[in-house]
């Protein structure tokens, strides 16, 4: 084993301003649906549609997200909420059981897919709201999804979580006795020489990768490339790549012995995949590669927008 590359075991607190904590994970997200916010604007305009549905949009999606993924990540650890639900609602610790002095305890405990479910169920709502087109959206907010998650994962590094086990590789990370789940601890592992494998930088790297690929293919629009076939493009992609990091992860919510994170990622890849080919048995349409630019609806679009909607990953 060999030192940690990045030996900074961060504060998760950015600014405290009085007895109110600015902390980084979620400074992370809002920087994050920024970036995401500034970059649907930018495919909005793109593919020919109104902008100003984003902002309206966004804090809609972002909520329902909100919601989601915070009632995931209670499923998940339970038995860190049974006993003091309010915590559930507010990032504190007692001193002692779920009463008398509290400090705070860190904002973090967000499930990727819980934010996805319900905030795909909230965009599907707003684009009939809206009266817009589905498959013309679910390109627009595709890339969209994956600078979000390459950002936000910043967050789980100063949270010190989503690391995986020890590495001698150079790019481990430390991570201080008050953050090692179970399996490592500092007695056998020491601080000074323990590196673990970074996977919120893993995550990261592929969802500024993804933000590339998508990007380029909606500019390019190859003759395979149908209108929303991008948020299917994604949900495999991020599908593949969460299935395969769960195999490093320690102490994870499991169902019958199985990772539930790669329950969901078989079913998010494997739906994806399926409305993909489903889409092209179905018959032709119109795609970049065939004179169409972008937001020209597809002459299948009312089917699209059902299987999308009715029998995607959701």
């Amino acid at each position: 084993m060999v030192p940690a590359l990045i030996s900074l075991t961060p504060d998760p607190v950015a600014i405290q301003i009085g007895p109110f904590p600015l902390a980084w994970y979620g400074l992370a997200y809002a920087i994050g649906l920024l970036a995401s916010y500034r970059l649907l604007v930018r495919q909005a305009i793109r593919h020919g549609q109104d902008p100003a549905i984003v902002g309206n949009g966004i804090v809609v999606v972002a909520i329902a997200a909100l919601v989601g993924g915070r009632l995931y990540h209670v499923i998940d650890q339970w038995q860190l909420y049974q006993d003091c639900l309010i915590r559930v609602f507010v990032p504190i610790e007692f001193e002692s059981g779920c009463s008398g002095p509290a400090h705070f305890a860190g904002f973090s405990g967000l499930g990727v897919y819980g934010g996805l479910v319900t905030g795909t169920i909230a965009g599907v709502a707003l684009a009939r709201y809206y009266k817009v087109s589905l498959p013309v959206w679910a390109d627009i907010i595709a890339p969209a999804l994956f600078l979000m998650q390459a950002v936000g994962r910043w967050g789980n590094f100063f949270n010190q979580e989503l690391y995986g086990p020890p590495t001698s590789l150079p790019w481990g990370i430390a991570i201080d006795c008050a953050h090692r789940v179970a399996a490592y601890p500092c007695g056998t592992f020491p601080l000074e020489t323990t590196g673990f494998q970074p996977l919120f930088l893993y995550e990261s790297l592929s969802g500024f990768l993804g933000v590339a690929v998508l990007v380029w293919l909606d500019a390019r629009r190859p003759a395979w490339l149908r209108t929303g076939d991008l948020i299917l493009i994604f949900f495999a992609w991020y599908g593949v790549v969460r299935f395969s990091l769960e195999f490093l992860r320690s102490g994870n919510w499991v169902l019958n012995g199985i990772p539930t994170a790669q329950i969901f990622s078989a079913l998010f890849a494997l739906g994806a995949v399926a409305i993909f080919v489903a889409r092209r048995i179905a018959g032709p349409g119109s795609s970049g590669g065939s004179g169409s630019g972008p937001g020209t609806p597809d002459p299948d679009e009312d089917a699209v927008e059902e299987m999308i909607s009715e029998g995607g990953p959701v």
